[in-house]
């Protein structure tokens, strides 16, 4: 079957959001582009390294090109709205790729669907017939930067985390490796 990527080259919205409640959170990106949506569902953890590669792109982009970008993201582009219904996920991402597109001074952000082959990086951020199907969007300073901003908040929305281990806390109690296993008793 022939490779599907779905290129958004100037997107309306790009998104990471969750459906569930903390702990049971499952995290999406979501591309809207006219009334095509994409959602592709990945972890907590590729959201946040995706978050913090894409700031960094962003200051390393600033420094070696003395690009005037965005410190933080303006008023108007915070975006606190729930993903869009209904969250049909396309596939669940594998290998994300990030690049910076010097001729439309974009930020270019590639998930691949995960596969049960290795994945040979020459079809990252290519137009390949072979290969898994992809997420491409295309993603201007300021909106990368209101992206980053929002998936570190969505993140950050989960459940607190322990003081001693930095383990998330559950409402049910939570076992502490630092404490050796014990609970400490309410009863004293």
């Amino acid at each position: 079957m022939a490779r599907v990527i779905h290129v958004f080259r100037q997107p309306d919205r790009f998104v990471a959001g969750t459906v569930g409640e903390p702990g049971e959170r499952t995290f999406y990106l979501q591309a809207t582009e006219d009334v095509r949506t994409v959602s592709v569902q990945l972890e907590k953890q590729q959201v946040s390294v995706l978050a913090e590669r894409i700031s960094a792109l962003l200051d390393e982009v600033q420094r070696r090109f003395d690009a005037e970008l965005p410190g933080s993201t303006p008023e108007d582009l915070v975006d606190t709205e729930p993903l869009a219904v209904p969250v049909d996920e396309e596939f669940r991402v594998g290998t994300m790729g990030l690049g910076w597109d010097a001729e439309s001074e974009a930020v270019v952000v590639e998930l691949l669907a995960v596969t049960e082959e290795e994945i040979d990086e020459s079809v990252v951020l290519d137009d390949t017939e072979e290969g898994p199907d992809a997420l491409r969007v295309f993603l201007s300073p300021v909106h990368a930067r209101a992206f980053a901003e929002r998936a570190e908040r969505v993140i950050n929305a989960g459940r607190k985390p322990c003081p001693l281990c930095n383990e998330p806390l559950d409402p049910a109690g939570h076992i502490c490796p630092r404490q050796n296993g014990y609970r400490r008793s309410e009863e004293v």
